[in-house]
């Protein structure tokens, strides 16, 4: 399909699209919420013109709704997520996410709250909106690329709304028990290596549906460079937290953080050597701090069954009946029990 029929049937969509929605508008209030928030996503995840990013005074409509009432917000959400669930057209799914990404990353707390539940996969319903790993691709090269970037966009954003709500501050994870600590940087490093699985934006047409002379990509391009420099902040500030806790990590929670700070280092694109760069040397430095930590636990740990003696299945009942009877107070993880 020519790029003048391609945006002569968006147009006709659109307006059907518009008609469509004035018309079943009813008076009454909830519905006329709901009519409200079908216009505003309408409006904003146009099919034409096909290769422009969202209109910004529709997407500050968008976030308008974010200062009314919780049922608005609400639905606006599943008027977005309806959008994203019923179209076929790349341009208009991937105009969708650029709208969701943007009430997660600036929208108040009563959008982002209503996020989660609507777009993640329900276990009892099995819905889940940001299933896009089979978008259809289309029938023309320039189709083929942006459903390519929806199907990476939605898995990006299933993955941003699965990061820790609170932001690095410095009080909140000197808090946390090192399990949590180390738990808390899966999703973020989950979120690095997906920005680096984005698909490449070649410039071998000198067209306009060429993805580098595509708005909409490059938008979509934008807002990944942006997550990709706050996820490295967040990860950053929890890996100064661990190297001061190194000593103290447990065999297990080494173990899983090595294998963390490995995947973050896996494919990495870093222009210079690590010196150059404070947040790959500190990354560097860390895992060399805890392998060589796991190393040394798990040689002082063969020693110890080394030195173990064999002993006879009475002795080692004994053993543990001493053990438990005589092994002194119970030990807590939080200090308010030793006040009792």
């Amino acid at each position: 399909m020519g790029l003048k029929l391609r945006g002569l049937v968006g147009a006709l969509k659109d307006t059907a699209s518009f008609g469509k929605a004035a018309l079943l508008s009813p008076p009454a209030a909830p519905s006329a919420a709901a009519a409200a928030a079908s216009l505003a996503v309408l409006r904003a995840t146009p099919h034409h013109p096909w290769s422009s990013p969202p209109p910004a005074r529709h997407l500050e409509a968008l976030l308008s709704f974010g200062r009314g009432s919780r049922l608005a917000a609400a639905a606006l959400v599943g008027a977005l997520a309806a959008r994203l669930r019923s179209t076929r057209d790349p341009a208009v799914a991937l105009k969708a996410l650029l709208s969701l990404h943007l009430l997660l990353s600036r929208g108040a707390f009563i959008l982002r709250d209503q996020l989660p539940p609507l777009l993640l996969r329900h276990p009892s319903s099995g819905h889940n909106p940001l299933a896009l790993s089979s978008f259809p691709l289309g029938s023309s090269p320039s189709s083929w690329a942006l459903a390519a970037w929806v199907r990476w966009f939605a898995r990006l954003l299933e993955l941003l709304l699965l990061l820790p709500p609170a932001p690095s501050d410095p009080d909140r994870l000197a808090s946390l028990l090192n399990p949590d600590l180390v738990a808390e940087l899966e999703p973020l490093v989950a979120v690095a290596e997906e920005i680096r699985r984005a698909p490449a934006p070649t410039s071998s047409s000198s067209s306009s549906s060429s993805p580098l002379h595509n708005m909409l990509i490059r938008e979509t391009i934008r807002v990944a460079e942006e997550d990709r420099i706050a996820a490295e902040r967040e990860i950053g500030a929890r890996v100064r937290e661990l190297r001061e806790r190194v000593d103290s990590l447990g065999f297990a929670d080494s173990v899983e953080l090595a294998c963390l700070l490995k995947r973050l280092e896996g494919g990495a694109d870093r222009k210079g050597t690590v010196a150059d760069d404070p947040f790959w040397g500190a990354v560097a430095e860390l895992r060399e701090r805890v392998e060589g930590a796991v190393a040394a636990k798990g040689e002082q740990e063969r020693r110890v069954r080394r030195r173990e003696r064999p002993m006879s299945e009475s002795a080692r009942i004994s053993g543990r009946v001493e053990s438990a009877l005589g092994a002194g107070p119970v030990r807590f993880g939080s200090a308010r029990w030793l006040q009792r």
